[in-house]
């Protein structure tokens, strides 16, 4: 049973950590055997990390009490030019958000969410986007969290939380 966890910023050296994120977010349903190798070498996914932390970019990772990660959200301004699954415009980041699946329904999503939304409004952002394929269980938490689906898409749909 997972104990307790804390929330710290990103940081550069969490690049690697944000992949498996990635791989974890894309295998989201139950038995999900997408090879790490084949998201991320994906233009799809690895636009999410590549490069990873650009001047734009910012994010919070949760570790567990020995200090090992165990979930990530981040956020990437995309351009209209190589736009993500959740692109809605210009001047509005797109957040990816992954928990190990261990740690899933035990608060870390949610907390990392509103840190990140958080660190998003103070940065002067006004919306805050996402993309989430149909029947994963985290829209709950989304839609939990102020985010409304602005954009259906092939089996995912886009969601948007207004900051201000």
């Amino acid at each position: 049973m997972p104990s307790t966890f804390r929330v710290r910023p990103a940081e550069q050296a969490d690049g690697a950590f944000l992949g498996d994120m990635v791989v974890e977010a894309a295998n989201w349903r139950s038995g999900g055997v997408r090879p790490r190798h084949e998201v991320l070498t994906s233009a799809e996914h690895s636009r999410y990390v590549a490069g990873w932390m650009r001047p734009s970019d910012a994010g919070f990772v949760a570790v567990d009490d020995h200090g090992e990660p165990i979930g990530a959200a981040w956020y990437r301004m995309l351009p209209r030019s190589d736009p993500g699954f959740g692109y809605v415009g210009t001047g509005v980041p797109e957040l990816i958000i992954g928990v190990r699946p261990i740690w899933r329904a035990h608060g870390v999503g949610r907390l990392l969410l509103q840190r990140l939304c958080d660190e998003a409004r103070a940065r002067g952002f006004g919306r805050i986007s996402l993309s989430v394929e149909r029947g994963n269980f985290a829209t709950t938490l989304y839609r939990s969290e102020g985010f409304a689906v602005t954009q259906s898409g092939f089996g995912r749909d886009t969601m948007v939380k207004r900051l201000r």
